[in-house]
């Protein structure tokens, strides 16, 4: 049994953005054969069982699906596990500057 993950939770998803006969015909031989493939970390939007598709809010607001692989993921360069009471701030940030009138 797979585990259930709550919508808000930090979560990473995998997803093959090209099959190998989808890729230019440039990339190097090595990895030719290869799919290109992507993990994004991100909250996840509605609740899902570990290995199904899931769809996610990134730190920029992109909405991304993909295969739910971990949650609470860690970042390997050494902060360690995300913190979910540091997530909404960009968000958060974006609307304050919003309402005070800056924009992108």
């Amino acid at each position: 049994m797979s585990e259930r993950v709550a919508a808000g939770t930090l979560v990473e998803i995998h997803a093959v953005v090209l099959a190998p006969g989808e890729r230019a015909p440039q990339v190097p031989e090595d990895t030719r054969g290869l799919p290109l493939e992507m993990r994004v970390k991100g909250v996840l939007v509605g609740e899902a069982n570990v290995g199904a598709q899931a769809e996610i809010r990134t730190a920029t607001g992109r909405h991304l699906q993909g295969t739910l692989v971990d949650s609470a993921p860690a970042y390997t360069h050494t902060f360690g596990p995300g913190i979910a009471e540091l997530t909404p701030i960009g968000a958060e940030l974006r609307e304050i500057l919003r309402r005070r009138g800056h924009s992108r």
